[in-house]
């Protein structure tokens, strides 16, 4: 059989050692190259048949790629165990030399934990070379951020951001020689002020937001904006092309539903997050611009919804004392209302390149198609594509119709409550969102329609949703003229304006709209313009590792397989 190492260029060994493992005391050899830190046992265990062969000296084989190394460390007296056993105590004087290297293990549900191992040596210039050469090759990632501004949020939540970054985030920063100015948020907006007008951002290498899906948006608007001020750039103008944040947002979960942290990391767990933001993980974003006319009105990353969830979070803010039960209440509300809207959508279709909302292709850690980067090409298409549109010539699509929901979804959405999401396949950096039309229809249909969020069936497939990948979209809302009460009374057709509720024979003129939400704030207006752009900001975090992924992410490693074989090397 072809050895891999006779089929590709072995990777440089850069040391290999014989050490000990700290308590069990058993020799192990020790091999680190540019991209994985190997060590397994040197003595084997009893074949209990003779067809073990030489698998049992890789049974006890460990690997750990060094962009996964947190920190490694010379380890003190003061840091070993005292439990040892006189024997253990015995063997550790033959060995009194020790260093640590603290590394990411991979636990449940896409949780990361910080895992330490201890190798002894009676050579305490071997313990140092090794922690030469691994800082050395630490050294070398320089995507890792060594400065941080982080916003807490004191208020989201449970109230418990500050607690969470003190007790389970700071300790860890600290480990890896991270400094972190830290700043208690006071009041609504706080952060995206500060970002906007005071922070020196030339001092940092990412900002970190304590909190929930508020608090990201605070930092998303405040980043954004800044940069586009520094470039120049108007932001009220709706074709404009945004210029990309340089700094990495860094998202600690401690809100009610955290959803962008879930979309993107797979869990809303803090250490999970710390340590995507320690090892400096980086997957791009797409950025939705939505505006009003020539006006600016707020930037979206996942989820702008028209009708149904604009109604909840209308009601649900009206409910606020009750917490975040209020999210329930106004959604069985708001179902039992059954409304319903009219308006014309308008939409620039995606290319075919970038897949489709139905295709079942879900955005994980290293997606094909989120691998393109965006250049001045795409955007003049897309300009191609619009100005073709003016001059008659087609390009965009018009929808007209009487909605119970439209949503646009640039990420799957995902939460706990919804494992796949509001549109399982829709991408975090395509530049393109899914546009979710949910017509008119009974009741039960539309109840079959949200049970769907829930399990792993198509939610699309059904004859009153339909769905498109799009680059950029309008909405106008069917206007009408104030009615008398008598026109009141008489048949929608007589007034030129369907009914807003179905069950109904009446409807009030100030529901005759819905309201857009968008990433869980109400917007002031209904006739939007929204523009992705694509892959403007940058988060620490690396998308959903698929669970096999997460296995054997360091196993089927080139590196890690060769330095796996047997010794011949």
């Amino acid at each position: 059989m072809t050895r891999l190492s006779d089929t590709m260029e072995e990777p440089a060994m850069l040391l290999c050692s014989k050490l000990f493992l700290q308590h069990r005391h058993r020799q192990v050899e020790v091999s680190l190259t540019s991209c994985v830190l190997v060590w397994k046992e040197v003595e084997r265990s009893r074949k209990r048949s003779s067809g073990i062969g030489n698998s049992a000296a890789t049974a006890h084989s460990h690997a750990v790629q060094v962009c996964e190394i947190v920190v490694v460390r010379k380890t003190e007296d003061d840091d070993q165990d005292n439990t040892d056993t006189r024997r253990s105590q015995k063997k550790a004087q033959l060995h009194p030399h020790a260093f640590t290297v603290s590394y990411i293990r991979r636990t449940r549900q896409h949780q990361w934990r910080c895992s330490d191992v201890t190798f002894h040596s009676a050579n305490e210039g071997l313990c140092e070379q090794w922690i030469q050469v691994i800082n050395e090759q630490l050294s070398l990632l320089t995507n890792r951020p060594k400065s941080l501004l982080v916003y807490i949020n004191p208020y989201g939540g449970k109230r418990c951001g500050k607690r969470i970054y003190e007790q389970k985030v700071a300790p860890l920063f600290r480990r890896a020689c991270i400094s972190a100015d830290v700043i208690v948020t006071e009041r609504a907006n706080h952060a995206r002020d500060h970002l906007k007008t005071e922070a020196n951002l030339d001092k940092y290498d990412g900002v970190v937001c304590v909190g929930g899906d508020g608090m990201f948006s605070e930092i998303l608007h405040g980043l954004v904006s800044r940069t586009q001020t520094d470039n120049g750039v108007d932001q009220n103008q709706a074709d404009a092309e945004l210029v990309p944040c340089s700094l990495h947002i860094g998202i600690i979960p401690a809100g009610s539903t955290d959803c962008i942290c879930f979309a993107t990391v797979g869990t809303n767990d803090p250490v999970t997050s710390a340590l995507h933001i320690i090892v400096g993980d980086s997957q791009p974003m797409d950025v939705s611009s939505v505006h009003h006319d020539d006006i600016f009105l707020k930037y979206s990353v996942s989820l702008l919804g028209y009708g149904f969830y604009g109604d909840v979070l209308t009601d649900s803010e009206r409910k606020r004392w009750l917490g975040p039960a209020r999210y329930d209440l106004s959604g069985v509300k708001t179902f039992l209302s059954h409304n319903y809207y009219e308006g014309t959508v308008s939409f620039l279709p995606a290319e075919n390149n970038v897949g489709d909302p139905r295709d079942t292709l879900q955005c994980l850690s290293g997606c094909r198609i989120c691998q393109h980067e965006p250049s001045s090409r795409d955007w003049e298409m897309s300009e191609e594509k619009e100005q073709a549109d003016k001059d008659g010539g087609g390009g965009w699509s018009v929808i007209r119709g009487k909605f119970i929901a439209i949503n646009a979804a640039s990420m799957s959405c995902a939460c706990p409550r919804s494992p796949q999401g509001l549109s399982p396949s829709a991408h975090l950096a395509d530049g393109t969102t899914d546009l979710i039309l949910v017509r008119k229809c009974s009741r039960l249909d539309f109840l079959r329609h949200l049970l769907r969020h829930t399990n792993k069936d198509d939610q699309f497939d059904h004859s009153f949703v339909e769905v498109h990948r799009v680059r950029r979209f309008r909405f106008q809302p069917r206007h009408r003229e104030p009615v008398s009460l008598e026109d009141l009374s008489e048949s929608p057709k007589k007034t030129g304006f369907s009914p807003i509720c179905s069950g109904q024979t009446t409807c009030n003129y100030s529901t005759s709209h819905s309201s857009w939400t968008c990433d869980g704030e109400i917007l002031p207006h209904t006739a939007i313009q929204v523009s992705v752009q694509c892959q403007l900001i940058r988060l620490f975090a690396r998308g959903i590792e698929e669970q096999q992924q997460q296995q054997q992410c360091v196993l089927e490693d080139p590196c890690t397989l060769w330095a796996l074989e047997p010794s011949t090397h």
